[in-house]
C-alpha cells in the first residue's frame, strides 16, 4: 500500500487527538455539552466519506490526470514551469479551485442544500472539518474529475495538496483559543481559527465571507475576507430551533431533505438577523 494512504489517515487521526486536547484546555466557545457524541457523529461521517472517495473516485482521479498526462493537456502543461514551480503553481491552482467551488456551494442552491449540514453545526471544533453530507462530497468530486485535466495536475500534486489541505482545515475549525498577534501571523499565510469562525457565524453576511481552505490571500484578492475584533462572541450555526437533533449520523445525512423546515422564532430575534433577513433558512439564498 503507498505510504501516503496510511500516512493521511493516521496524520488526521494524530492532529484530531491534538486539537482534542487543546479545545479541551483552552477553549475559545465554552459550555460544550455532550462533546464527545458530537464530535464522534462528525468523525463517523467523515470516514464514511472517504471510504466512499476511495472506492468511488480514486480510480477516475488516476485515469483523468494520466490521460491529461499522456496528451500534454492542461494549464500547468502550457505555461513555461518546472521542477518544484510546477508543483508551488499546482498548489496554489488546486486551492483557488477550492475557493471557487466553496463560493459555488454558498451561492447555488442545490450545492447549498447539502453544505448547510457543514455550517448547521453550533458547537464548531475540529471534527466540523470532516463533517460534510455525502452529497456535497460527491458532487465535489465529480466537479474535480473535470478540472484536475483542465489545470494539468498529477496524481502526486493532488495528494501533496490534500496532505497541506487536512491540518489546515482541522486547525482552522478547531475550537482553540488561539492567541491574536499568533493568529494575526499566520493568516498572512494560511486560514486561521479567527478568520474561519467568522465563517461559521449565523450572520449571513459572515456566514457568506471567508471561502479559502489554505491560503487567506484569496478573501483579499476577491473581496470576501471578514473579521470581527472579539471572536468569542459569534454565534455559531445556522439558528435551527433543533439542531441537536441533525447531530447524530443519520439525522446530518437526512437534514438536507427535511430541515428546511426547522428554522426557529427565536433565531429570528437574534442580534444580526436584521442584516441577513432572517436566519438561513434551506435552500440558500
Amino acid at each position: 500500500m503507498p505510504p501516503a494512504f496510511v500516512l493521511k489517515p493516521a496524520g488526521a487521526a494524530a492532529a484530531l487527538a491534538l486539537l482534542w486536547v487543546l479545545e479541551s484546555a483552552a477553549p475559545m466557545f465554552e459550555g460544550r455539552r455532550g462533546r464527545a457524541g458530537h464530535d464522534l457523529a462528525n468523525v463517523a461521517l467523515g470516514v464514511m466519506n472517504a471510504a466512499l472517495v476511495s472506492l468511488a473516485f480514486a480510480w477516475a482521479t488516476l485515469r483523468v490526470t494520466e490521460w491529461a498526462r499522456a496528451h500534454g493537456f492542461g494549464l500547468l502543461r502550457v505555461l513555461p514551469l518546472g521542477g518544484w514551480l510546477s508543483t508551488v503553481a499546482a498548489v496554489v491552482l488546486m486551492d483557488g479551485w477550492m475557493y471557487a467551488w466553496h463560493r459555488m456551494n454558498h451561492r447555488v442552491p442545490l450545492l447549498w442544500r447539502f453544505h448547510a449540514v457543514h455550517h448547521a453545526d453550533a458547537e464548531l471544533d475540529a471534527s466540523t472539518a470532516l463533517r460534510f453530507h455525502t452529497g456535497e462530497i460527491v458532487l465535489s468530486s465529480l466537479a474535480r474529475l473535470a478540472v484536475l485535466p483542465l489545470l494539468g495536475l498529477s496524481v502526486g500534486q493532488v495528494l501533496l495538496y490534500e496532505t497541506l489541505l487536512l491540518p489546515v482545515i482541522l486547525f482552522h475549525h478547531s475550537n482553540v483559543r488561539v492567541p491574536p498577534r499568533l493568529d494575526r501571523a499566520l493568516r498572512t499565510a494560511i486560514v486561521t481559527p479567527w478568520m474561519h469562525w467568522v465563517h461559521h457565524s449565523e450572520r449571513r453576511p459572515e456566514t457568506d465571507s471567508n471561502y479559502a481552505s489554505v491560503f487567506s490571500f484569496w478573501d483579499r484578492a476577491f473581496g470576501s475576507f471578514r473579521l470581527r475584533d472579539r471572536p468569542g462572541e459569534i454565534r455559531l450555526g445556522l439558528g435551527i430551533a433543533d439542531e441537536r437533533a441533525w447531530r447524530t449520523l443519520p439525522g446530518m445525512l437526512l437534514m438536507p431533505f427535511r430541515a428546511h423546515a426547522a428554522t426557529s422564532a427565536e433565531a429570528e430575534r437574534r442580534p444580526g438577523a436584521e442584516d441577513r433577513g432572517g436566519p438561513h433558512d434551506l435552500p440558500h439564498p
